[in-house]
């Protein structure tokens, strides 16, 4: 809720810049004008569980239920008094989940943790040496070249895209297949 709260208060500047993409995207003026909300009463989650695997849908619902999250869990913007502004705000919150799917990365980066309390000191040096590895060698350099490819995110109409394969998605926004993790 903090980092959220933090986004809003210091947000005077990205929140315009995000808002006038939208503005001058097809796709992204569409969703400005349309404001549509990803939520569990605007789902289908049967129909997006029952899309092929691989899909934008499929995979979207793979994501939540294996993370145990909701798209429900984002709070609402409390503190952006323009109307428009708040609502991106929102829509860049309610995609969160949708990028965890589309970069292929779980919701701590690296993967789920060891949590058995036995592992010894030793064991846990060397995992946690072996992430900042991978972290600093692959997915670092990933996901500058991704940021630096990719096309806005807000720009794309998600909800209208749930039987469109992750793949061609990514390829469509440039972003680069994710490293194995």
């Amino acid at each position: 809720d903090m980092v959220a709260v933090l986004g809003e208060t210091t947000g005077c500047l990205a929140l315009p810049n995000l808002r006038d993409k939208m503005k001058h995207h097809p796709e992204g003026y569409r969703i400005l004008q349309e404001r549509p909300r990803i939520r569990l009463s605007t789902l289908d989650m049967a129909r997006l569980r029952g899309l092929p695997d691989g899909t934008l849908g499929r995979e979207y619902v793979r994501f939540l239920e294996d993370n145990k999250v909701s798209p429900d869990t984002r709070m609402p913007p409390k503190f952006v008094d323009d109307e428009e502004l708040a609502y991106v705000i929102q829509r860049y919150r309610e995609v969160h989940d949708l990028m965890h799917t589309l970069l292929g990365m779980p919701t701590n980066m690296l993967g789920n943790q060891t949590r058995n309390v036995e592992i010894n000191t030793v064991t846990s040096c060397i995992v946690c040496s072996r992430k900042l590895q991978l972290l600093a060698t692959e997915l670092v350099p990933w996901a500058i070249r991704s940021g630096r490819n990719a096309s806005c995110v807000l720009n794309v109409y998600y909800e209208q895209r749930w039987e469109q394969p992750v793949e061609s998605l990514r390829e469509e926004i440039g972003i680069f297949s994710p490293p194995a993790i």
